[in-house]
């Protein structure tokens, strides 16, 4: 993987007003199923996100991020590590198991959890004197070896039984024997918020970490009732779908930023925390346990799918008086990379082995300069997706992508700058470049051992 780096990293820490025994604090909010433009920053027309919105305003809006992979855990994974979910053979959602008997090909074979002997950013940062919270959808395995109180994690409160109900759910404090359950009175998204303002309050005069994974807006879609009315006006005046159930969730999820922010300003802490706002995948766009959720237009499909759609995600960096304000980035990284930012900015030097993410901390400090040298991004995902989603991995490299589909051996090829929507194949076209993009995603899979679907022994090619 190269990198050019053209301002040492004294100097970045020279540049921000930083000395090197500084610790900033770092606040890492993650939604769940959010999509690409679900946020009003992001253009959605009929969801209200102010604080969202403001946080955008305070720091770098990122048009080209991506998940690691089109579904939930995969992506987690490669936030904790920095390694990618081929590398890890974690590369299906916690308890995915879908196949299809008609296809020529059985999903790969794959690890349905995140391994202990894996290195966390929480125990880099624990390491390095950090007090670590985890407050949320967890989803990197049930035993308590795999628990986030066991992955480096002071502060753990962890969602637990019908993690799907926001209202008949339970919580996990620091472990499997401390269990807070609800029975329809707290709200989950404002419960999580509650945690999370807590692990602040109570570490505020410490280097903190907190790893806030929010479990909204994933389906199913229960809102609190007080936020829907002015969305149920709203429907039917955009094209596009649009669910008032979700954007009503969407504002819970929005009020809850607000308020870690406000805690943070009210602490005195704002100008030396860094906070980050992505989501686990794209958003959802079919009917799933209910009416379809959100649109991903002009994106190609939706969560469960390698297209842009389903990769694609809104992201946020804010850290007021180091980042300048109100910038929208262009620049492509996934969220394998978040580890070795967090490491550089807190001066971690010695990474775990094998790490595929790559720091983009010059980038935040100063997004006009392109100090990184544009590197291939990559995608595994040998699965049926319960979102129709088929076996596929991706490249991408500049303005081009490339999709190979796994069942039939098809390759695709788009250039992202003129067709977002993915719409044009030029693998026709251009023959040279497709070869070549394949060749580097072969040679990828190979460098991380990627698992490959299985051959369907009981297919039969239906005969015409």
């Amino acid at each position: 993987m190269k990198r050019q780096i053209v301002i040492a990293p004294i100097l970045l820490w020279a540049g921000i007003g930083l000395s090197q025994e500084t610790k900033p604090n770092i606040v890492f909010i993650l939604a769940d199923d959010l999509g690409w433009k679900d946020l009003v920053c992001y253009g959605n027309k009929s969801n209200e996100t102010p604080a969202l919105d403001a946080l955008a305003k305070s720091g770098i809006r990122f048009s080209q991020a991506y998940a690691a992979c089109p579904v939930s855990s995969p992506t987690r994974a490669s936030i904790m590590t920095g390694k990618y979910p081929a590398r890890l053979h974690l590369t299906n959602f916690i308890a995915g198991n879908r196949t299809d008997t008609a296809s020529r090909v059985l999903p790969a074979p794959w690890k349905p959890y995140m391994e202990s002997k894996e290195v966390t950013i929480a125990e880099l940062l624990k390491e390095k004197g950090y007090m670590t919270g985890m407050v949320g959808k967890w989803h990197l395995g049930g035993n308590d070896s795999l628990a986030p109180w066991n992955q480096g994690f002071d502060y753990s409160r962890m969602i637990g039984k019908n993690g799907l109900d926001f209202y008949n759910y339970s919580i996990y404090s620091d472990s499997y024997s401390n269990e807070f359950t609800d029975h329809g009175k707290e709200y989950l998204t404002d419960k999580l918020t509650e945690y999370g303002v807590e692990f602040i309050e109570k570490n505020k005069k410490k280097p903190f970490f907190l790893y806030l994974a929010y479990s909204a807006p994933h389906v199913g879609i229960v809102p609190r009732s007080d936020k829907l009315m002015k969305y149920f006006f709203k429907y039917g005046q955009s094209e596009e779908k649009f669910n008032p159930n979700y954007a009503a969730m969407i504002e819970s999820l929005d009020e809850g930023v607000g308020k870690v922010m406000e805690t943070l300003g009210k602490l005195g802490l704002l100008e030396n925390t860094l906070v980050v706002f992505t989501s686990d995948n794209g958003g959802l766009g079919m009917d799933e346990l209910g009416p379809t959720p959100t649109s991903m237009l002009p994106l190609r499909k939706w969560k469960g799918h390698v297209y842009e759609g389903g990769i694609r995600v809104p992201a946020i960096v804010s850290w007021p008086g180091r980042i300048r304000s109100g910038i929208t980035s262009d620049f492509c990284y996934s969220s394998v990379d978040y580890l070795p930012t967090i490491c550089e900015l807190t001066g971690i030097k010695n990474l775990p082995d094998k790490i595929d993410g790559m720091s983009i901390l010059s980038v935040l400090l100063n997004p006009d300069m392109e100090m990184l040298a544009e590197r291939p991004l990559y995608w595994h995902y040998p699965h049926f997706s319960n979102q129709m989603g088929r076996p596929a991995g991706a490249v991408r490299f500049g303005k081009y992508k490339l999709v190979e589909l796994y069942e039939s051996n098809t390759l695709e090829l788009y250039d992202l700058e003129e067709d977002i929507s993915e719409s044009q194949d030029l693998s026709g076209q251009m023959v040279g470049k497709t070869d070549e993009m394949h060749k580097m995603l072969i040679n990828w899979r190979s460098s991380v051992d990627a698992q490959m679907p299985l051959p369907n022994t009981v297919y039969k090619q239906t005969e015409k």
